[in-house]
């Protein structure tokens, strides 16, 4: 008897024909600590939220900042809001209600917004770096370049490309007939971890992971290391001056946030296949959906100083 109940609830567990909810996970379980990490991830989300919304008015209010680099790093605070948006909201009301469950459509709908606003920042970042190239290796041709027009075509490419990101992994999902549990091993609906639950093999779910990954991580990532690269020999070639001091400077912001931006997404999404802790998967996602938006402006500011005397113009006519 023990052993038909056994073998019962593991064909239960290894053939969900017909998922209706998921189970996200929690930082603790400590009724203890909810009002904490209620209070925290709050605070974050708002500082993430209200600090993008500061670049994208200090850009739009002032016509200095009217160009290409800034146009591009408005719609990139814009993705960053929507980006942490996606998830962070739904694991704040999961503390408050004590509740980890979510329903299938709500958790393709969440995925398929990450996906699409992660993306927008991925291609964005490699957009913003192509903008720096041509404007420090060619600056006399830099107005025609990166005119308006173009600059709008590159946004809306941007967001197409990312919508075809996002309905790969929708499509790819919904074609699993079969999942072994309903735990995703993440606070929120990560795609790598929807996929390792399917019961399909895993070749499929590796073709996915793999190909999205150099299509959409590697690739933009080696056009930013191609564009600093030619930065960089471009620099050292001129002699020593304020100019080469305020590229690195505008470089430098925009280092910063592809260093953070990179380092734990695709280190996160292309590590899932070979070796995943929860824990540690889950201090890596909250990095860079929570922690990379909310640094960004900052970032921007402090180490822009057309951005900071912008900010500090607002202040002033604020007060």
């Amino acid at each position: 008897m023990k052993f038909i109940e056994t073998f019962s609830s593991n064909m239960e567990r290894h053939n969900l024909t017909h998922v209706l909810e998921f189970h996200l996970m929690t930082f603790s379980e400590d009724p203890d600590l909810q009002p904490v990490l209620f209070g925290l991830f709050l605070s974050m989300y708002l500082v993430a939220v209200l600090g993008n919304l500061l670049i994208i008015l200090a850009v739009s209010s002032d016509s200095h900042l009217h160009t290409p680099m800034y146009f591009f790093l408005s719609n990139l605070s814009l993705a960053d809001i929507g980006f942490t948006s996606s998830t962070v909201p739904r694991m704040i009301v999961g503390i408050s209600t004590q509740s980890r469950v979510i329903s299938y459509g709500a958790c393709l709908t969440q995925m398929s917004l990450f996906i699409l606003f992660a993306c927008t920042d991925n291609i964005l970042l490699t957009v913003m770096a192509y903008d720096r190239f041509v404007a420090i290796c060619h600056p006399l041709h830099y107005a025609v370049i990166m005119n308006p027009r173009r600059c709008k075509l590159l946004l809306l490419l941007s967001v197409f490309v990312s919508l075809v990101d996002s309905q790969v992994h929708n499509l790819t999902i919904l074609q699993f007939t079969c999942f072994k549990e309903v735990q995703v091993a993440s606070f929120f609906c990560d795609p790598p971890q929807i996929l390792d639950l399917s019961c399909s093999g895993s070749l499929i779910k590796n073709i996915v992971t793999y190909v999205v990954g150099i299509l959409f991580g590697f690739f933009p990532m080696s056009g930013i290391i191609f564009s600093y690269y030619k930065i960089v020999s471009a620099l050292l070639k001129t002699p020593l001056s304020g100019g080469r001091y305020k590229a690195f400077s505008t470089c430098g912001s925009h280092l910063s946030v592809v260093c953070l931006f990179y380092g734990t997404g695709i280190g996160t999404y292309l590590g899932s296949i070979a070796s995943y802790s929860p824990r540690k998967g889950m201090v890596a996602s909250l990095m860079y959906t929570v922690v990379t938006p909310m640094l960004n402006p900052f970032i921007y500011s402090l180490r822009n100083k057309d951005i900071s005397s912008t900010m500090k113009r607002l202040h002033h006519w604020k007060i």
